[in-house]
């Protein structure tokens, strides 16, 4: 097995495994502190992504060079050097997070939230344990980029799935035994966040090729990767702006019980991004390395499979998610009352959340190329078009709008950005996009869910309602397998390598 589907299949266990942890307990957390407190599990969300525009690029820019280093000769002690000085710069914005967290933690809890049985001065203390619990977790990203530049992404995915199930199975032991308030729920997020970052950060180290001098910072590699990284900062700033305004309105307008619904739909829809990751962590580094060596046949061809690939494992989730949006949630939450209010939450930031999908490999290959203007021009433009818009739609149409502003921001990427990218970097590959990687995929799962929904009702048991989803699951997944060239050529060709081995023994007994 070559080193991209090994990392492929490790990502994939490992996302799954996280996943399960991150999903799996959200009904019991629900259940221990109620939906409002589960509300400021949402607002630790935003300021999650906020604050991620102060990474100035540093996570993708150590990824890339970790790459590109790690293909050339005689770069061990440039590789270790940059690593420390970029580890210095990424430990001191941790600090300055955790910081502003504390102090805008009256600000937050007395006139931003509106609670409802919390009191502010609980909600205040909260949101201090917050800013420690960023400040500890935030270097751990840093030190997952190194290691997945350096492609060791099989130990990386081992390190975050016993981080995620000690996160995960230790919160419920912390509010069943200890003290079922959010305050205890952040304080074992942050004791957490230290021991994962610690893992990260001494792994990635011993991962480093062996070099003659110990690591210094430097300040001539930081020079020279200060446009990449400084380009990347400002994607991240218009990414954030672009992908959270939603929430931060509907955080302020809402009640924080009503927000707690918006927040549960996206803790569900943003689990997509567990099948998205793992391909794109998987392929990007190899980008970076054909592009480097200048094989562009090479790259064509990764890019088409790549892209085939990511259509294949989110699309047909994405839809049945949306299709059977109400059905999913019963049966996770046990609550018909949830599963009412959150459903069609659930089926727009789905849909939303798909396209965005689509975009990350035709982004890595902008990323890869080193060039990052295009991405800031379009954000720009997409800030000034969406932000009025979002801010309408939210006004008027309360969640429900947000929801649809994620929807159409998405749509403006896959359908303007895209043939951009295509047109810069690969040259009349742009129909071969829209038709084989994406469209074909897209119908197949569609139709095949479509149908499957009018089969499926509410009268069902719930045994019967689960079987009968996931045979629409898999029926869309064989379907959207079988509409793609690369992905169905694959499976032919291993099936006919499987039946001859078979023919062979049987001929050899």
């Amino acid at each position: 097995m070559n080193t991209i589907k090994k990392n492929i299949v490790a990502n994939y266990a490992g996302n799954i495994w996280q996943s399960l942890m991150g999903i799996a307990f959200v009904p019991l957390y629900i259940k221990f502190m109620g939906i409002e407190s589960y509300g400021l599990v949402g607002i630790f969300a935003i300021l999650q992504a906020m604050f991620a525009i102060l990474d100035m690029g540093i996570g993708i820019t150590l990824t890339r060079e970790m790459a590109r280093l790690s293909a050339l000769p005689n770069k061990a002690q440039e590789m270790r050097d940059l690593l420390r000085s970029l580890e210095m710069v990424n430990w001191g914005v941790a600090i300055i997070i955790g910081s502003i967290v504390v102090a805008m933690a009256p600000f937050i809890a007395h006139h931003w939230i509106k609670p409802g049985q919390l009191s502010p001065f609980l909600i205040e203390r909260a949101i201090i344990i917050m800013g420690l619990c960023m400040a500890f977790q935030w270097p751990g990203s840093f030190y997952s980029g190194g290691l997945n530049g350096l492609q060791k992404q099989v130990s990386l995915n081992v390190i975050n799935a016993g981080v995620s199930t000690l996160r995960g199975v230790g919160a419920i032991g912390i509010l069943w035994l200890v003290s079922p308030t959010i305050q205890a729920f952040f304080l074992w997020q942050a004791v957490i966040s230290v021991l994962g970052t610690f893992c990260l950060g001494f792994f990635l180290w011993h991962q480093l090729p062996q070099a003659s001098g110990r690591a210094v910072v430097r300040k001539e590699l930081l020079a020279g990767i200060w446009k990449f990284a400084a380009g990347m900062s400002g994607m991240s700033i218009l990414g954030m702006i672009l992908s959270q305004l939603d929430k931060i309105i509907l955080s302020k307008i809402l009640p924080l019980e009503v927000f707690g619904y918006y927040a549960l739909a996206g803790t569900v829809a943003v689990t997509l991004y567990r099948l998205v990751g793992p391909v794109y962590s998987a392929v990007y580094p190899r980008i970076t390395q054909l592009i480097s060596i200048g094989d562009q046949q090479g790259l064509k061809e990764l890019y088409h499979k790549s892209c085939q690939l990511m259509s294949v494992l989110i699309l047909p989730v994405a839809v049945v998610i949306a299709v059977f949006s109400f059905e999913i949630l019963l049966l996770w939450t046990h609550n018909s009352l949830i599963a009412q209010k959150a459903h069609l939450l659930l089926s727009v930031l789905m849909l939303g959340t798909a396209l965005s999908g689509l975009m990350n490999i035709p982004a890595g290959l902008l990323y890869a190329h080193g060039r990052v203007k295009l991405g800031v021009y379009t954000n720009v433009i997409g800030v000034i078009f969406l932000v009025p818009l979002i801010f309408f739609l939210t006004k008027r149409y309360g969640a429900l709008g947000g929801a649809s502003a994620w929807v159409i921001l998405n749509s403006g990427y896959v359908f303007i950005v895209v043939p951009l990218i295509h047109k810069r970097f690969l040259p009349n590959e742009n129909r071969h996009w829209y038709i084989q990687d994406t469209g074909f995929p897209f119908i197949a799962s569609v139709v095949l869910a479509g149908v499957g929904r009018i089969f499926i009702t509410n009268t069902m048991s719930k045994p019967v309602m689960i079987l009968s989803i996931m045979a629409v699951s898999i029926i869309s997944f064989g379907g959207a397998v079988m509409a793609t060239s690369t992905t169905r050529s694959w499976l032919l060709n291993n099936l006919s390598k499987k039946k001859m081995r078979f023919e062979l023994a049987g001929k050899n007994a």
